[in-house]
């Protein structure tokens, strides 16, 4: 099989962890007889510099004829200024439009080797694996209309808006990732306050009926805010709008101890894009002390949902874990009881030889 991956480093720290992350899939790829082509194109503020918008043609283009997006991260402080449309988050947005991906997979795993870098106590994390569905395409930021009224009475506006089909085919998504773990969804909203969620609300409950096998919850946001960090472990396949899942599925980050260690899916529609959770952290970058990891297990995903390769995903999985067991870590990860702190591109070293390792493990099992 044959596999065409555009990649966009992008700003920051995103060319850094995106370099580990090729080389990774280059290994395992490679490993499982596949071939694979990597195109490179700008996106985001570097993008801006070079040719004056943060989502050059040439680079959507180049996307939408791809089998996957692998995404580093945009945005930088030098662009605040700039009107909103104009801002390399806006390339981020019309990338996502173009590609029509609508489900964003953001998992949050408690590793027990990194258990002391949460703020919450070993006890409370241990076990947790979440996921989370973000609809992607609808809610606050993409409604209709929004913006700035007239000067003489200052006051700006936004849209919250849901349609049945857009709700019915991220709600599909969440229950069929849900029989594939635990078989529970948690239906995040504010059908109490919102209209929008009480659509929101109705149309999962009906759609959870197709799946009698998968459990269904219907929580506030306030309180799944709060039982997150309280008993992630309670918690199996989340799903919940836009809004909500930008924020629910940073908090999540305390699980797993840094915003580093996340990655993300973004599935449903003509490609799917992979990305860390984590921004371009402008204030590293070129230090070579990011973690890759998020990145690195973007590219697992990228392996699971666009090549169909789920023995490659997990060697990633099982490879990361194995590191982060041997005592490796990342500045964002020592706590003082690290084996050693390594740099950005010994962590992906790392991980390139474990993964190989645990890959020739597999073969071999299987040859007995």
């Amino acid at each position: 099989m044959r596999l065409d991956i555009t990649v966009l480093p992008g700003d920051g720290v995103g060319p850094e962890v995106t370099r580990e992350a090729v080389r990774i899939l280059r290994t395992v790829l490679d490993v499982y007889g596949y071939e694979a082509s990597f195109e490179e194109r700008a996106i985001g503020g570097v993008a801006i510099r070079q040719f004056g918008t943060p989502l050059p043609e040439p680079t959507a283009r180049a996307c939408t004829e791809s089998h996957a997006v692998l995404l580093g991260a945009v945005g930088g402080p030098e662009f605040d200024s700039l009107p909103a449309g104009e801002r390399p988050e806006a390339g981020l947005l019309g990338l996502r439009r173009a590609l029509g991906g609508y489900a964003n997979l953001r998992p949050a795993v408690a590793y027990g080797a990194i258990a002391d870098c949460s703020p919450l106590r070993p006890e409370v994390v241990k076990g947790a694996d979440v996921l989370i569905v973000r609809e992607l395409l609808g809610g606050i930021y993409f409604g209709e209309p929004r913006g700035f009224s007239d000067a003489s009475a200052p006051a700006a506006y936004n849209t919250m808006r849901y349609s049945v089909p857009e709700v019915e085919r991220v709600a599909h998504v969440a229950f069929r990732q849900a029989q594939l773990r635990r078989r529970k969804v948690t239906s995040v909203d504010k059908a109490n306050v919102l209209e929008t969620s009480q659509l929101w609300r109705q149309t999962v409950t009906r759609v959870g009926r197709e799946y009698p096998e998968v459990r269904l919850e219907h929580m506030y946001v306030d309180s799944c805010a709060l039982r997150l960090i309280t008993n992630p472990g309670s918690f199996d396949v989340i799903v919940t709008e836009n809004l909500f899942g930008d924020i629910l599925s940073d908090e999540a980050a305390v699980i797993s101890g840094s915003l580093g260690m996340l990655a993300s899916a973004t599935i449903g529609g003509k490609v799917d894009l992979y990305e860390p959770v984590h921004g371009s952290a402008p204030d590293i970058a070129g230090a070579g002390v990011a973690n890759p990891l998020g990145a690195i297990a973007s590219a697992a995903l990228l392996l699971r949902h666009s090549a169909g390769l789920e023995a490659g995903a997990q060697d990633i999985e099982d490879a990361i874990r194995e590191v982060l067991d041997a005592g490796y870590r990342t500045a964002d990860l020592n706590r003082g009881r690290a084996k050693r702190v390594v740099s950005t591109a010994e962590m992906g070293a790392l991980v390139e030889t474990a993964v190989a390792d645990v890959a020739d493990r597999r073969r071999a099992y299987h040859a007995v």
